[in-house]
């Protein structure tokens, strides 16, 4: 009779298998520690995941051009700023988990659960150490002010992270107030912006010059990488953490959302839940220095030399609703 039903529980979990879709994963995350994840879930689930790459516009034109034809199941970008965009064009379907809302905190998913937060990352300044006391520093704000003269370094105006970060200075401050501070940032830099936050921190390391708005998991990538020239630079660097006497400091996350027009939405919804688990959760943090989604309790020591800090609590589907506004207003500032 055992020997029996063992038969019956392995024909059962073969057909389960069987039955199971591969499912399309369109992203435009492009990290070692997601194909680990990726491949882990196979393991575990059976699923294969097909991976196709392309920049967040790119694949969010892409789903637009295939229209319902399209293969995709899961859409996975960065920036809060993108998933909103994405379900305002019709190319996400809400999600039903008690899983995945039970593991991303409110403010990090969509209202309508059409999208969920996967990974946190914190903009921050970063200061060459030789030259800038951090008694200095406090706020955003702050780096509007004429001491920063010449000392600035941020990337374009086109860059969503930026984009995002004054959409929460709208919300914070007013579109008045936004505006004379993009104005003023503007004048406050040693050069026009350009280059990734990788290069902004090096412009900082190099003396260009002194402080720069980066994610942190950028200096977390410098610090640990196989190069030394990178190591050094992040060596030569601190971060701080901003607003911390008031609303906190600005958070945004790469996230996932189920594609409208996914054939595969029951293994779809397994592989977001999948990668919100606690313990796939550290692999995003071990492999690229993001903060996971409890960032509040993480306990990494290479996390702790940053030192907690407190998160600003906005709904980061402010981000997209404000993003438009965003981009006009760094346009009226001269901000390129």
């Amino acid at each position: 009779m055992l020997f029996r039903n063992s038969r019956k529980l392995v024909t059962l979990n073969f057909l389960i298998t069987f039955l199971l879709g591969d499912i399309n994963v369109y992203t435009h995350r492009h990290y070692d520690a997601d194909k680990k994840l990726f491949a882990k879930f196979t393991d575990l689930t059976g699923i294969q995941v097909n991976v196709i790459k392309g920049s967040a516009d790119q694949l969010i034109q892409r789903l637009q051009s295939e229209g319902e034809n399209s293969p995709a199941d899961v859409l996975l970008t960065v920036d809060a700023g993108r998933l909103v965009r994405a379900k305002k064009l019709g190319l996400l379907q809400p999600i039903s988990s008690e899983k995945l809302i039970r593991n991303v905190p409110e403010i990090m998913r969509d209202a309508e659960n059409y999208w969920f937060g996967l990974t946190v990352r914190a903009r921050v300044i970063v200061y060459a150490k030789d030259r800038v006391n951090e008694n200095e520093l406090s706020t955003y704000e702050d780096l509007a002010k004429p001491k920063w003269s010449g000392r600035i370094v941020i990337r374009s105006s086109n860059n969503i992270y930026n984009q995002s970060l004054m959409a929460s200075l709208i919300e914070a401050n007013g579109t008045k107030n936004a505006l004379e501070w993009a104005k003023l940032v503007r004048k406050n830099m040693s050069r026009k912006p350009r280059g990734n936050d990788r290069d902004q921190a090096k412009a900082v390391a190099s003396g260009v010059a002194d402080l720069a708005l980066v994610n942190t998991y950028y200096i977390g990538l410098l610090a640990n990488s196989s190069d030394k020239a990178d190591r050094e630079v992040a060596e030569k660097l601190n971060i701080f953490f901003p607003n911390q006497n008031g609303r906190g400091t600005h958070i945004n996350v790469s996230g996932g959302g189920i594609t409208s027009t996914s054939k595969n939405k029951i293994e779809a919804i397994r592989f977001l839940e999948f990668l919100t688990e606690s313990e796939n959760q550290k692999i995003f943090s071990k492999g690229n220095y993001e903060y996971p989604l409890d960032y509040k309790n993480i306990n990494d020591h290479f996390f702790l030399k940053w030192g907690k800090f407190k998160a600003d609590d906005m709904s980061l589907t402010i981000l997209g609703e404000r993003n438009s506004d965003a981009v006009k207003l760094f346009d009226k500032a001269g901000w390129e």
